[in-house]
């Protein structure tokens, strides 16, 4: 399979040849960074994981080049960096048992570009090659611009495909952004429950990131766990983990909708209930 970089790459975990590993996939992650499919799709790892029926596929569109280093990494080139992180995606994909890890190596600022088409062609090729049942990306209220971007370049390939080749649903994750902030009737709540060797170890085996002040592999465990306990004002409740999304679907299936419009009814809402419950009490 060619993509627009040369330099892209796709792993197999288990040896299955490239064209068969894609086809097998049901469900599918894009994310921006090396580490970003870790700390979000894990409910989709966790679904595939040592099942024959299901399976699991990362896309990592850019190849972590400009990530803050610290400690062991802090004099280390550009170059050197994307080495390691690209052998750390690799790394999770053979943790997670994936299907597939495809690196597309593109630069963060390329991948903002709005005029650069080529990232979509990869995104549309890829989907046309694994047709996934659920699709997996970054949520449209994300604070960081490269995360947003890959999420428009998904939606935008994603309505290119005719509808009986689109993913059955699409969701939009979690990261530099918490979901909390939704009102309980939008959010998508995924139980992440169980396996808790297997979360960690994904995020774990991202050294580059973890090392240093900004431990990623504790902060995001604690994320869900806080999700599940503060996520219901009432109620006991027995859930380990939580991660929130934001659900794309109706943006591929009308194409007249704007992504920017349909974020913004979100955040409609919680002003909404905000009103209403200070209205109520005042």
């Amino acid at each position: 399979m060619q993509f627009s970089k040369p330099t892209a790459d796709i792993y197999v975990p288990d040896g299955e040849n490239i064209e068969e590993a894609l086809r097998r996939t049901t469900h599918l992650a894009i994310g921006a960074h090396p580490d970003d499919i870790e700390a979000w799709a894990y409910d989709g790892i966790r679904q595939c994981f040592d099942k024959e029926s299901q399976w699991f596929t990362a896309v990592t569109v850019t190849n972590g080049s400009g990530a803050p280093r610290d400690y062991l990494y802090a004099e280390m080139s550009d170059e050197k960096m994307m080495q390691i992180r690209r052998l750390e995606q690799r790394k999770a994909a053979h943790i997670g048992n994936y299907s597939a890890a495809i690196q597309l190596d593109y630069f963060s600022h390329e991948v903002k570009e709005k005029k650069n088409h080529q990232l979509i062609t990869d995104i549309e090729s890829i989907l046309k090659m694994t047709k996934p049942k659920i699709a997996y990306t970054h949520n449209l209220a994300d604070k960081h611009d490269t995360h947003l971007a890959v999420a428009l370049r998904v939606i935008e390939a994603m309505r290119k495909l005719p509808q009986s080749e689109q993913p059955e649903k699409v969701y939009g994750f979690e990261a530099w952004r918490d979901l909390d902030w939704m009102v309980d009737k939008d959010k998508v709540i995924f139980d992440i429950s169980g396996h808790p060797n297997l979360a960690s170890a994904l995020i774990a085996v991202y050294d580059t990131q973890n090392i240093g002040s900004k431990r990623y592999d504790l902060g995001i465990i604690a994320r869900r766990t806080a999700h599940a306990i503060m996520s219901e004002t009432h109620g006991t409740g027995s859930v380990e983990g939580v991660i929130f999304a934001m659900d794309l679907t109706p943006l591929i299936k009308d194409l007249a909708l704007d992504p920017c419009k349909y974020a913004l009814e979100f955040i409609q809402h919680l002003s909404n209930d905000v009103k209403k419950r200070i209205k109520k009490l005042q």
